[in-house]
């Protein structure tokens, strides 16, 4: 493909050569000294392996970084306190997580072997996940209603057919990629601490997940995620997976950063294509438009890693909604004004230039058909949607 990766980092290093192999830690002492040297300031992935490889060990290395640091500049440097270290990793027991380190039983194979691989990985859950074949899917958080349903569709056929779904934990695309995969395992990249949360909403996907499928991360325990630490994170996830598909986009978005680690990666890179008018689908398009392989089911991604799939219908059939949700039971609804505005939002936020049915959208919805009809006929003459033939809807452009 055209596209080109750049790398996105949010540490200093003190060099940049390139990751050596090594010898992992071989008792519970040298762990700790691993993880205080990860930790220092100005320490990043590439300054680890390299000081590593120099001194030998994790502690021999934290001995001379104080020089090391001298030397690049830097004066009055101190490493990361042992006390720290031993604190983040009282706090991961206390918090039901584990630390592995790269070369050892439970890291990730396809991750070890791509360059600047995290040298200690925070998981919870079932590590023997990654053994299997594995797929990552991401996209919008802001997704339409085709999308999650494409994204849902997607993710119960690969799971069915023994794939491990991947994906980070978003809102959108990921939720509905985790939840649709989660009863035969699914693997969520956090963006902060293994333990911490984000978005709140997910804390019970999260929960299950732990205890179904597995969460890892690179960041120290109890992180509240920030804008900077979800590049890192996409990085993992593509590493992690043998494909990527991109099910809704737009042209500056985190999921196209994540395209663009996996192209580098030599990563399978896929995309489901969109109607030209939505912005969400802008990336995905423009990933088809330079070479990502389309796709319109789940048939193209097991083509594409060349797996056997499970049988399915035909192509209009595999790209067709997951089973449907029973529409709740009508009831009579009083809202306020700001509860009136936040459904109309919801509506909007699932229409998009390509038309959906609008009993689907009441399903997708969860609500009431006396609850949202009334609501979409506001929304038709206020010009903000429009009806077409067939019971069909759209978002006005």
């Amino acid at each position: 493909m055209a596209l080109q990766a750049g790398g996105d980092r949010t540490v200093k290093d003190l060099s940049t050569s390139s990751t050596p192999s090594l010898t992992p830690p071989l008792t519970e002492e040298e762990l700790p000294d691993w993880l205080r040297l990860l930790r220092s300031r100005r320490v990043g992935v590439t300054t680890f392996y390299r000081l590593l490889t120099e001194h030998g060990s994790a502690r021999a290395a934290l001995a001379a970084l104080p020089e090391v640091a001298r030397a690049a500049g830097v004066d009055d440097y101190a490493p990361c306190p042992p006390e720290v270290a031993l604190a983040e990793i009282e706090g991961g027991r206390r918090a039901g997580a584990r630390l592995v380190a790269i070369g050892t039983p439970g890291y990730p194979t396809l991750l070890a072997e791509t360059p600047e691989a995290p040298p200690l990985l925070w998981v919870m859950g079932d590590t023997a996940l990654l053994a299997r074949p594995t797929v990552a899917l991401v996209g919008a958080r802001n997704a339409s209603s085709l999308g999650l349903r494409m994204a849902r569709k997607l993710a119960a056929d690969l799971s069915e057919a023994g794939v491990v779904v991947v994906s980070g934990l978003a809102r959108g695309i990921d939720t509905e990629a985790h939840r649709a995969s989660l009863a035969r395992g699914t693997v969520a990249v956090m963006a902060g601490g293994v333990d911490a949360i984000y978005p709140p909403e997910n804390a019970v996907l999260a929960q299950e997940i732990a205890e179904k499928g597995l969460r890892l991360s690179e960041e120290p325990m109890h992180l509240t995620p920030q804008a900077r630490h979800f590049p890192r994170r996409n990085r993992i996830i593509a590493g992690l997976v043998q494909a990527l598909v991109v099910v809704e986009a737009a042209t500056k978005s985190g999921s196209l950063i994540t395209a663009r680690a996996a192209l580098d990666l030599g990563r399978d890179v896929l995309a489901v294509p969109g109607h030209p008018f939505d912005a969400r689908a802008a990336g995905c398009n423009m990933l088809i438009r330079d070479g990502a392989a389309l796709v319109r089911g789940s048939r193209d991604v097991f083509e594409a890693l060349a797996l056997p799939a499970r049988p399915v219908a035909d192509a209009e059939r595999d790209a067709a909604a997951a089973p449907e949700t029973p529409i709740p039971a009508a009831a009579a609804e009083r809202r306020t004004l700001k509860e009136t505005a936040a459904l109309h939002g919801e509506i909007l936020s699932r229409l998009g230039p390509s038309p959906l049915a609008e009993d689907q959208l009441i399903r997708d919805l969860g609500r009431p058909a006396s609850a949202v009809t009334p609501e979409l006929v506001t929304l038709e003459l206020e010009g903000r949607i429009e009806r077409q033939p067939g019971g069909l809807l759209t978002r006005a452009s």
